[in-house]
């Protein structure tokens, strides 16, 4: 008998009836790793967005390199905002310093209201869930609150709390609180009844249930509301720091277009861009990874 390629045998003796007996083993083959097909999967997914926006930069250039446009092109964004390209933590002052401090000054912002948003939010929604009349009590009101603007709520926080910082946190648990909520009540009111059955039959405390029935049941749900949630924290935070000043990204371009700095704005614009699209990234990763993929990506 022939064996395979990628398999190695082994010859073994072992007594049989005082009698020595040979018995062939097949080990089993070392598995490769194929990088062929990985660096495939990594172009399919890096090249044609750099495809799509090499084209865009393209266009962009072409339009607006005409004397007198409005906007400046790639070319002149390059040469008049290299440092805070090339050098995104620099520090020649108060508030001269780079795109990536001001950014690193938001997300701990973002991270402080997010963080009692989902808190909040799963623990709120958790409860809603479990009573119909809640659910459709609260319901209409949290669709309300939802669609109000997070700059709404800046002047209420303002008066509140006396202070940019706890206002601008406040602002953002606000505005992320809501889908988090929403998301959380539809996923527990869609828990299998066998799921809860089960919960009666072991006679779990509602402290058990919340944890080993609830939360993993609902998760792909939660996750979803946290996903739109962390989007909404980070909209706000540029947003109130338009108006509260301070070294975040947000006062960081309202300063530029008081000071005709378009330029800057452009780069700032960017920042925001790529860090929204990571703090989606990893909120979906760590979905993933709780509810074994099975949360919407």
């Amino acid at each position: 008998m022939s064996l395979p390629a990628t398999a190695t045998s082994k010859i073994t003796t072992l007594p049989f009836k005082g009698k020595p007996a040979t018995v062939a083993t097949i080990a089993p083959a070392a598995r490769k790793v194929d990088y062929a097909a990985m660096a495939g999967n990594i172009a399919k997914t890096v090249v044609p967005p750099l495809v799509v926006l090499a084209v865009i930069l393209a266009i962009w250039q072409v339009i607006f390199s005409q004397p007198g446009s409005s906007l400046p092109p790639p070319s002149e964004v390059w040469l008049q905002s290299y440092d805070l390209i090339v050098d995104p933590f620099f520090v020649y002052g108060s508030q001269d310093i780079g795109l990536g401090l001001r950014v690193l000054t938001s997300l701990q912002r973002v991270a402080i209201g997010f963080g009692l948003a989902a808190v909040v939010g799963v623990a709120l929604g958790a409860l809603v869930g479990q009573s119909i009349w809640m659910m459709r009590g609260l319901d209409p009101i949290f669709q309300i609150l939802r669609t109000v603007p997070p700059l709404a709520w800046l002047p209420i926080s303002l008066a509140a709390f006396m202070d940019s910082g706890p206002s601008a946190i406040f602002v953002i648990f606000i505005t992320a609180i809501w889908p988090v909520i929403i998301n959380t009540a539809v996923g527990v009111r869609n828990i299998p009844q066998d799921y809860r059955n089960v919960a009666q039959v072991l006679q779990l405390n509602q402290l058990e249930f919340f944890t080993k029935i609830m939360v993993p049941a609902a998760a792909p749900y939660i996750f979803s509301g946290l996903r739109i949630g962390v989007g909404l924290s980070w909209l706000a935070i540029v947003a109130a720091e338009m108006l509260t000043g301070g070294v975040g990204i947000g006062f960081f371009i309202w300063d530029a277009w008081n000071s005709s700095r378009l330029t800057d704005i452009i780069v700032a614009l960017i920042y925001i861009g790529v860090v929204g699209f990571v703090l989606d990234r990893l909120v979906a990763l760590v979905g993933s990874i709780v509810t074994r993929g099975t949360s919407a990506n």
